[in-house]
């Protein structure tokens, strides 16, 4: 039996009727239709799905949709003002940290958080904050390059 999940999404209120054994990831996916929001491991192994669930990167494919009730829900989807890409999306277009694209969504919602949160900006600090997030066409060299570019735009006063 359906329940009803309200939760916000990028800002905006939504009202969803959920199987509580979907997860979120089908919630977001399937029923709110956010598409960056990408299938993948379903196992929490990948970052494919990786949103902020909170404030905090989660799988949303772990998490079961009754779990998201009351919650606050951030997709790639929801950095763009008026249209515009976030500065961290267009460092990852400008480092070329883009290759097929399955993962970028993950990845930008990870370093989202990490660039709010990490003090320590060495590449090691990075590395490990990335660490759920698989990308199976880069070596990682621009992701890691443009979460630096970002993180310079950020401290440099772009919007955030």
């Amino acid at each position: 039996m359906d329940e009803m999940i309200h939760l916000t999404v990028n800002g905006r209120s939504h009202g969803v009727s959920a199987d509580p054994r979907e997860t979120l990831l089908d919630v977001l996916h399937d029923r709110l239709k956010i598409r960056s929001v990408h299938r993948g491991c379903e196992e929490g192994q990948c970052g494919a799905c990786t949103v902020l669930l909170n404030g905090k990167p989660v799988c949303s494919c772990l998490i079961p949709s009754a779990q998201a009730e009351g919650a606050e829900v951030l997709t790639t989807e929801g950095l763009y003002r008026n249209g515009e890409p976030h500065p961290l999306i267009q460092a990852f277009i400008a480092e070329n940290a883009i290759q097929c694209g399955f993962c970028t969504p993950g990845f930008v919602m990870t370093a989202y958080y990490l660039i709010g949160h990490l003090t320590d900006f060495s590449d090691d600090a990075i590395r490990r904050g990335m660490e759920g997030n698989i990308c199976r066409c880069t070596g990682y060299t621009n992701i890691l390059q443009a979460i630096k570019t970002a993180k310079r735009a950020k401290d440099a006063g772009a919007w955030w």
